[in-house]
């Protein structure tokens, strides 16, 4: 199985620290959140990661360079300019090959063992999504989970109001016949939930949105401290 680590943003909310240094690349804990998500993957035998790059992209690619420092092979797919979520994924299908993939977004943090991931079987179905406790900053969440399966707020469905945390598996077929080009992925997966097509799991780990310097420094003085052991 291989994954995609979500690498392109423009890190706005993190400025100034990613005036220079693309926000995946900021360390928590001693080392770059993208590594974390890197030496996750290794360990339950995900060796084949595919990284998008647009905003200070050569940054790294130079510091992660193949991925052979990491027990790994990197994949680069350099989009110049971002193409958002689903047109970074559709710009690296032909890395990506024609199987289930894991997805991870590079700005988010987690204590989740990515190996129940493995063992995801999508079937006929689009997508599995990772959901999470609202955030304080999110407190309306995203997605409703029922069953195991995740519903969009239009649907009207008894059940929990989560947060997607950025963590999935995605089937290629869900961008069949789609163009290269910008293109958020939340309206394909709501379109999909339409047709009951995305499965989803309540995460039962930590999980940070590193989305601003505070959340930065607070989740690397936690890790430092040992909260989270």
């Amino acid at each position: 199985m291989k994954a995609m680590i979500l690498a392109a943003g423009l890190g706005n909310r993190m400025r100034p620290l990613t005036l220079h240094t693309p926000k995946p690349l900021l360390e928590v804990g001693g080392k770059p959140l993208i590594v974390w998500h890197i030496e996750k993957l290794q360990k339950v035998g995900v060796t084949e990661i595919v990284i998008n790059t647009a905003w200070l992209g050569e940054k790294l690619a130079n510091a992660l360079g193949d991925g052979s420092q990491f027990g790994v092979k990197i994949l680069w797919s350099h989009e110049g300019e971002g193409l958002e979520t689903a047109g970074g994924i559709i710009n690296a299908l032909p890395l990506l090959g024609d199987e289930p993939f894991i997805l991870v977004n590079g700005d988010v943090w987690t204590t989740m063992d990515f190996a129940s991931l493995l063992d995801v079987q999508l079937g006929e179905q689009q997508a599995h999504l990772v959901l999470v406790e609202n955030p304080p900053q999110h407190l309306k969440g995203d997605f409703i989970l029922s069953n195991g399966l995740a519903y969009t707020f239009e649907q009207e469905q008894l059940g929990e109001a989560l947060t997607y945390s950025g963590i999935a598996v995605l089937h290629p077929r869900m961008f069949a016949g789609l163009e290269n080009g910008k293109r958020p992925l939340a309206p394909l997966l709501k379109q999909a939930m339409q047709q009951q097509q995305v499965s989803a799991e309540k995460m039962q780990a930590v999980w940070v949105d590193v989305g601003t310097p505070e959340r930065l420094q607070q989740l690397d003085q936690h890790i430092k401290q040992g909260v989270f052991s």
